[in-house]
């Protein structure tokens, strides 16, 4: 089969997790779109179709993938993908039937539609939302079932249902039953044993809590669980990464090679990150390279139970949910004792040092918090290597590439901090001419 992953206008709403990324690279279950799609459906070639000023880095990342190419599409028919629809397994099996004369819709969104090469030309790098819209509406329109996320707390609050869908996709290489027995039935695990899936080479010591009762446990390979753990299905821990004490509640994935301890709720951390210490993380999503120190917290619910603004690239966008966090961009740094306030944004390569007070909702990417005032005083090569360093202490490197990516985002992130810092400086002159007329 051959397919093509694509963006539209719409993935300009998932900032800041989807500043470097497509937004089919986003962690929803236990994959991306791209990668539950590659694993669902027989792939022979495949294209991604996506914001410009990240094609250098996708090539990059994924040399098989053709990027977008459009003279690649002309040459055969190939089935395109939205990658803000999110479906299981299951849900995609519908798209080997899938022929010129139909287009899969959610709602009035095309969620994927067969391409013919001589369409291919009325698509441009410019704008391929609207031709591909009148493309659609040539054809039969079926339901494709699923979702399209429309924000980043969309992933958060698909993420239990997305677990479970993922869940029958592993190959069990060894049950729960077969660990609990080498363990020493030290291990105790709560619910149907058939709903824990253990990676053989996973290690996790004893007197630790798996409860399945509320839905599927997945362990990936090379996990490192320490004693006095406890894991709330559903949930899932990605490649290489390590629980320290930690109480891993419903709805949570933890991405590959990521360290991480105290309490976590409903929450996504991308890959390659750390949360080490004690602190709370709830209805959150964490992107990679984020470093999160001693007692780092979010809130996620608001003491009047009234719904979540989040100021998403500035802007307050509501929720429409009671139960929102924090999301953290990339190569973001949090000092000991941060506190974020319910439906926080922070953006690429910000640098979080608080003074033991509630920090401000919105911190622009490249930008420092300094007892509470936000600044563009982030030295940007310095950031560039400590970045570099965090990533060769996991084996990764920091390419001329990704660094270019970086430097293409700090400029183009640059109003967005000068508004933010005007804003910051308006609300201390109220505040202090408030202070001397009383």
């Amino acid at each position: 089969m051959r397919i093509a992953f694509f963006e539209d206008t719409a993935a300009g709403g998932f900032a800041p997790i989807a500043l470097t990324r497509p937004v089919f690279e986003l962690l929803c279950g236990q994959f991306s779109v791209r990668e539950r799609v590659v694993r669902t459906l027989h792939v022979t070639e495949w294209g991604a179709f996506l914001r410009g000023f990240l094609a250098e880095t996708y090539r990059e990342t994924q040399p098989e993938a053709r990027v977008n190419d459009f003279g690649w599409l002309a040459e055969q028919p190939t089935l395109l993908i939205n990658g803000r629809w999110l479906t299981g397994p299951d849900g995609l099996a519908q798209l080997a039937d899938a022929t010129e004369a139909i287009v899969g819709k959610v709602g009035d969104e095309v969620a994927y539609i067969l391409l013919e090469p001589f369409e291919a030309v009325l698509l441009t790098e410019d704008n391929w939302d609207d031709p591909l819209r009148k493309i659609a509406a040539t054809r039969k329109a079926v339901e494709a079932g699923g979702s399209m996320i429309e924000r980043p707390w969309d992933l958060i609050d698909l993420n239990p249902e997305m677990l479970v869908a993922d869940f029958p996709t592993r190959a069990r290489d060894r049950s729960a039953v077969e660990f609990q027995i080498e363990a020493g039935q030290q291990l105790a695990i709560l619910g149907n044993p058939e709903h824990v899936s253990i990676d053989p080479t996973a290690s996790i010591d004893p007197f630790v809590v798996i409860d399945a009762r509320g839905g599927p446990v997945s362990i990936d390979a090379r996990v490192k669980i320490q004693a006095f753990t406890r894991l709330e299905g559903p949930c899932h821990v990605g490649f290489q990464s390590e629980l320290f004490r930690a109480n891993l509640k419903a709805g949570s994935t933890i991405g590959p090679v990521c360290r991480v301890g105290g309490e976590i709720e409903a929450s996504i951390m991308h890959g390659f990150s750390n949360k080490y210490h004690d602190g709370f993380l709830g209805h959150s999503y964490v992107c990679p390279w984020v470093n999160m120190g001693a007692l780092t917290t979010n809130s996620d619910l608001k003491n009047d139970y009234s719904t979540v603004r989040v100021p998403l690239a500035g802007i307050p966008v509501d929720s429409g949910s009671k139960k929102v966090g924090a999301f953290f961009g990339d190569h973001t740094k949090t000092a000991l004792c941060s506190q974020f306030n319910t439906g926080s944004s922070l953006g690429v390569m910000t640098m979080i040092l608080p003074g033991g007070e509630l920090l401000p909702k919105h911190v622009p990417s490249f930008s420092r918090v300094w007892h509470g005032t936000i600044d563009d005083h982030l030295d940007l090569d310095g950031a560039l290597e400590t970045a570099r360093r965090a990533m060769e202490r996991r084996n990764c490197e920091l390419t001329a590439a990704q660094e270019r990516l970086l430097r293409n985002l700090y400029e183009k992130t640059r109003d967005e901090r000068q508004l933010a810092i005007e804003r910051i400086r308006a609300r201390q002159e109220n505040s202090r001419r408030a202070g001397s007329e009383t």
